[in-house]
């Protein structure tokens, strides 16, 4: 016995006895001489332990490195090493760090992007919007220039979209250079099926004599890595061209002709003296930038950027730009004296002078335009101004449109779409050339009097920009054209310049969140949140449903909602597939004839339980199938609107119906709702078939849901609340989720994408995806005085509102 406690007797005295490196000394004293005071203050141990508390001191101070100062962090030199580190991960538009004193800040698609303001401002920027000019930046955009013979260009870029779904690359009106077209890409061949997203796309205006062409394609972030490979694949630019290599030329290295080499004052590695400042070696590889980065911080230098094709002679290539949307009343258009740099070269050409003169005079007659919708949609002007910040104002100022009479122009001549900013010569000349703050302001210091205009511009002033004019609002017939502005392009490293003048001229900032809120109110579709059908689209939902669910689980079972109860199956997800599977099966096995809960058990036992991935839900952008079933939702979808006129499309009988069916299964439909009476559309609201009885209900009011009973919930009683035994979110159905099309007393035809109080039309609106097949069968039911009639409820209610139903084409 005592041999075999032995070993335990000595491993409790080597525990006892052995101190770790976070042990304190004094654990060592007996309880009634240990004092609070010994843990900072040495000389309060006694005299035998003083010398091992001191040693564990020092090594503690030589692991934990001293911060600098704020003072030393906020030299430029270490200011710019910190910004760049920070960039590593996820790049910063020019405009980052106005944008992070007054937005939230968010991390998406590579980029930190400002979501919201910091104050209360929803209100003002919607009358901005309507009223006055509301300023974006928009350069995390991507661009993709295509540059070869045109024929070649249009052969290859055909494979990528269809006549059927609206204008192409090769429209005749963007293909002159005039206009800026958008379209919907798809893979090479694969139309109607497996979309990539939407796109806008500029020509440049075609040189004289010549068949080269030039393609400037602006594609969203999380859109890019899915369509340069089948552009690579179309043009056959397989070969990558590599990057040269630039090397870094440090201050040491640069020795000016005709100065003696300055020796060093002190030999490497003596110490400074007291009281002297700290210099940076110039061969220390460490050291900062000459210049902070612009453009893709990401990126590795010899990560090519620049792809070619031998047999085709396509070249593609990534640029990077500085985009805002808005437009100031108040740039000043270069007088054509000459200057340096760039400039002068060119005003030596009189046919240069004169289309600058001609740009001038139509930029000058859009000053008397009362609103940006008088022009056609899309359309270019190429300018050279000045630097902005050369007639800054000293307070900010609230610029107002000059109308002096109505003007409807038919379009900027096509000689006045070019600009130099096509150029890459051009753009890299005026980026490195850029006149910096420093010099500025001590040319302001000149001034005889303060905050006057600079009598004589710098030379370097010259940047050549191109305007592109975005319509408003072009669905339906209300509000026509609401919405409409520019985008302006800027060379690399401009954008900061033109910022501050433009918010010193009284414009509202906008981030993502109102990005979003303005095509609700155009109705228009927002990639990629309205893209449930393209691989960009389904990234993004899951990514929502990972933040939404996170949110949810933060807070203790007590104070969530039970989902469960309000029969909302997914309150963080939209099951596309499974809703367009159980619709297909109804409507092809006759269940689509029951209504409410007569056909809940039937679809229930015939519905698949969980998503087959055999096939993917279609959402249909073929126009002529669209204005069909647009023209079968007859009531409007809101106050005033006018009834659109029907040609030759046939009545909606059920042999139309099937007709429709069997050319697009599967598919998915984009709707627009309004509520006629009370409600405030949410996120991933219910769409759902309303009941004869509904429409029969007096006073407008809906319908309202019996509540659930949560079967899990008394499943779990007796065990832990937090968390059930399976992993289950307590409050949300587990997967395989049960039959999603009759789950409820009302059938479900799908769910909403956006939604919100609108504005605009003073009631609640929103936007959404419901089955084709499942929208069929609910207008084939209904009286044709409430045919368009669909039902709304949120996932946190159990009321049912009515909603009038409109497809825009």
């Amino acid at each position: 016995f005592a041999r075999a406690r032995a070993a335990e007797v000595s491993a409790m005295l080597k525990a006892v006895t052995k101190t770790t490196g976070s042990s304190h000394v004094f654990g060592a004293l007996p309880k009634h001489m240990r004092r609070r005071a010994m843990s900072h203050n040495t000389k309060r141990l006694p005299r035998r332990l003083r010398d091992v508390a001191n040693r564990m001191a020092g090594a503690k101070k030589k692991e934990q490195a001293k911060r600098k100062s704020r003072k030393a962090r906020r030299r430029h030199g270490n200011l710019l090493l910190e910004f760049n580190r920070r960039q590593r991960k996820n790049v910063w538009l020019e405009t980052h760090i106005w944008h992070a004193k007054r937005f939230h800040m968010v991390k998406k698609w590579g980029y930190c992007l400002g979501d919201r303001p910091t104050y209360k401002c929803y209100r003002p920027c919607y009358r901005a919007m309507s009223s006055h000019c509301l300023l974006q930046d928009l350069s995390y955009y991507c661009c993709i220039e295509l540059q070869g013979e045109e024929d070649k260009l249009l052969a290859a870029l055909s494979q990528l979209s269809s006549k059927e779904a609206g204008p192409t690359f090769a429209a005749a009106v963007c293909l002159s250079g005039c206009r800026q077209g958008s379209v919907v890409v798809y893979r090479a061949g694969r139309y109607p099926s497996q979309p990539l997203g939407s796109v806008t796309f500029l020509w440049r205006p075609r040189a004289p004599g010549s068949a080269h062409r030039q393609l400037w394609i602006w594609v969203h972030p999380t859109l890019k890595q899915d369509l340069l490979p089948e552009l690579q694949a179309v043009c056959q630019c397989l070969e990558a061209v590599v990057p040269p290599v630039v090397p870094v030329v440090t201050a040491a290295e640069v020795q000016p002709a005709g100065e003696p080499e300055v020796k060093p004052e002190s030999p490497p590695g003596a110490e400074p003296k007291p009281g002297t400042k700290r210099k940076r070696s110039c061969k220390d590889a460490g050291g900062p930038p000459a210049k902070k980065i612009i453009g893709d911080g990401t990126r590795s230098p010899s990560t090519p950027v620049t792809w070619k094709s031998g047999s085709t002679g396509i070249v593609i290539k990534s640029v990077f730009f500085s985009s805002h949307r808005t437009l100031s009343a108040d740039w000043t258009a270069v007088p054509h004296r000459p200057s340096s740099l760039w400039w002068p070269q060119h005003c030596m050409d009189e046919g240069n002078m004169n289309l600058h003169q001609q740009q001038t005079e139509v930029f000058h007659l859009l000053k008397d335009i009362y609103s940006s919708s008088e022009l056609p949609a899309g359309t270019v002007l190429g300018l050279t101004v000045e630097d902005p910040r050369l007639t800054l104002p000293r307070k900010k100022v609230k610029a107002l449109p000059c109308v002096q009479t109505e003007l409807v122009l038919r379009g900027v001549p096509e000689r006045c779409c070019q600009s130099f900013l096509w150029e890459q010569s051009i753009r890299d000349n005026v980026t490195e050339n850029k006149i910096s703050e420093k010099e500025l302001n001590r040319i302001r210091s000149e001034v005889l009097v303060p905050g006057s205009r600079l009598s004589s511009s710098p030379l370097q002033g010259r940047v050549p920009v191109l305007l592109v004019h975005q319509p408003g609002k072009q669905a339906g017939h209300e509000m026509s054209c609401w919405g409409a502005g520019w985008d302006l392009l800027l060379p690399k490293g401009w954008g900061m310049a033109f910022w501050i003048p433009l918010v010193y001229r009284g414009v509202r900032v906008g981030g993502l969140n109102m990005s979003l809120k303005h095509s609700q109110n155009k109705a228009a579709p927002h990639f990629p949140h309205d893209y449930p059908d393209c691989p960009a689209g389904a990234r993004f939902q899951e990514e929502q449903e990972a933040e939404l669910l996170d949110s949810f689980t933060r807070h203790p079972p007590a104070k969530r909602t039970n989902y469960i109860k309000h029969g909302c199956l997914a309150p963080f997800r939209c099951p596309w597939q499974q809703l367009a599977e159980e619709w297909e099966l109804i409507a092809g096995g006759g269940g689509g004839e029951e209504r409410g809960g007569g056909s809940q058990t039937t679809a229930r036992s015939e519905a698949p339980t969980e998503v087959e991935k055999t096939s993917q839900p279609d959402v249909p952008k073929n126009r002529k199938a669209l204005r069909l079933l647009s023209s079968w939702c007859r009531p409007t979808t809101s106050r005033g609107q006018r009834l659109r006129r029907v040609g030759d499309e046939p009545p909606l009988v059920r042999s139309a119906a099937a007709s429709f069916l069997s050319a697009h299964p599967m598919s998915l439909v984009w709707v627009r709702l309004s509520l006629p009476s009370k409600g405030r559309p949410e996120l991933h609201a219910m769409l759902c078939a309303p009941t004869a009885e509904d429409l029969t209900l007096p006073g407008g009011g809906g319908p309202q849901e019996p509540p659930h009973r949560d079967h899990f919930r008394s499943r779990d009683k007796g065990k832990k609340k937090t968390e059930s035994p399976a992993g289950r979110v307590l409050g949300l159905w587990p997967d395989p989720l049960p039959s999603v099309a009759s789950h409820c007393a009302r059938v479900a035809l799908g769910w909403v994408t956006q939604g919100d109080f609108s504005l605009s039309a003073g009631c609640g609106e929103a936007l959404g995806f419901v089955s084709a097949a499942g929208l069929l069968e609910t207008l084939l039911s209904q009286p044709p005085d409430r045919r368009g009639t669909l039902l709304l409820r949120n996932p946190t209610s159990l009321h049912y509102r009515f909603a009038k139903v409109n497809v825009e084409v």
